[in-house]
């Protein structure tokens, strides 16, 4: 059965079959909890489409908010903190009347665009505030940033907070997926900065202590961020995919944590293959690739660790590898056949919620 959403309506109006005025009524008709029919689950709205025209919105989207970050450095100069403040400021209301007239026409994906770059706008309006303040050191006076912890302060973590609050409305009013893009990119970093705070004030920065901390600190709070993309995502299980930045930015911190700790044990690789083993599982069970890519790159660099430990010395160790490579493709050809056969057979074990939630995303897949 088709889908209809207001961007079908839109064109409809385009080609002459509505008016706009029967766009707007029809589509609240439609959007109203009466008229759905009694004890039907809605299905989940349709993300955008992989189209020409969508894929221009996102370039051009991406190289605006790129814009932004190239003025953050020509512009200090030029305008000083109070300058780039006010800019990003005027910017930021700019962008988000453009936003609001583009939803009014339907145009629902562009909108969503438009108000992730108010989102990013954000952090730079604090950060010109800051300068204008005094509160940023000249980075050149002799022992400005002689220890790295210090920098992690409450200017870092304001700005963090900002992009979240102004993340938070902007998903509130627009109700665009993308704008959970910026909201997860600051949670990361925020992890992150955190994280710092607990060094000792007498720790070496790049020392092996350290290094240790912030991988298992990534580890942890990866975790922490997937936790919360899953809990976003049953939330939103009949509506949009709003978990899948969530989802991407927290494998990011947990896999590259974990990949990044140095284990010279022939458990610590097992224990390390057994945990992206599970990362495919999962991703297979709630149908989220993200998962399943980021497992199978731990699978072939656990199997490599394990075919360099036994063979490195041996004229076999580029058979090994080559024998590791050739079953991982024999894993994928296999897996293209019987993924739909796996997911199902998980899924039914998993709770009524999660089947839920792996129904509506297979069929919006």
């Amino acid at each position: 059965m088709p889908i209809v959403d207001r961007n079908r309506l839109t064109e409809a109006a385009a080609a002459g079959i509505l008016s706009p005025d029967q766009v707007d009524r029809l589509w609240a008709f439609l959007s109203s909890p009466s008229a759905e029919p009694a004890g039907s689950r809605p299905a989940p709205e349709p993300g955008p489409r992989f189209t020409f025209t969508n894929v221009l919105y996102y370039l051009g989207g991406m190289v605006a908010i790129g814009a932004m970050s190239l003025f953050m450095t020509l512009g200090w100069e030029a305008f000083g903190g109070a300058g780039i403040a006010g800019v990003a400021l005027c910017y930021m209301a700019v962008v988000l009347v453009l936003a609001r007239n583009l939803e009014r026409r339907g145009l629902s994906v562009p909108a969503g665009i438009l108000a992730t770059l108010a989102v990013v706008l954000a952090p730079l309006a604090v950060w010109g505030v800051q300068q204008a303040m005094g509160l940023w050191p000249d980075t050149g006076s002799p022992g400005a940033y002689r220890d790295y912890h210090r920098l992690v302060d409450g200017r870092w973590l304001a700005m963090e907070v900002a992009t979240l609050a102004v993340g938070g409305v902007m998903l509130r009013r627009f109700r665009a997926p993308f704008l959970v893009m910026p909201v997860a990119v600051t949670l990361w970093y925020m992890t992150m900065d955190l994280g710092v705070w607990f060094f000792p004030a007498d720790a070496e920065t790049f020392s092996a202590r350290v290094a240790a901390y912030r991988q298992w600190f990534s580890v942890v709070s990866g975790l922490v961020i997937v936790a919360i993309a899953f809990g976003v995502d049953l939330r939103s299980r009949f509506t949009r995919d709003y978990a899948f930045w969530l989802y991407l930015f927290g494998l990011l911190a947990f896999w590259g944590g974990l990949t990044s700790l140095d284990s010279t044990r022939l458990s610590g690789t097992l224990v390390y293959v057994a945990v992206n083993v599970a990362l495919i599982l999962v991703g297979a069970a709630l149908v989220r690739r993200t998962f399943t890519v980021f497992g199978a790159l731990g699978v072939a660099i656990g199997l490599g660790s394990l075919g360099y430990r036994f063979f490195k010395d041996s004229l076999l160790f580029p058979i090994a590898l080559s024998a590791i490579g050739l079953a991982l493709v024999g894993f994928g050809i296999w897996w293209s056949r019987n993924e739909d056969r796996v997911s199902s057979r998980l899924a039914a074990h998993l709770p009524a919620s999660v089947r839920e939630l792996v129904a509506s995303r297979r069929r919006s897949a």
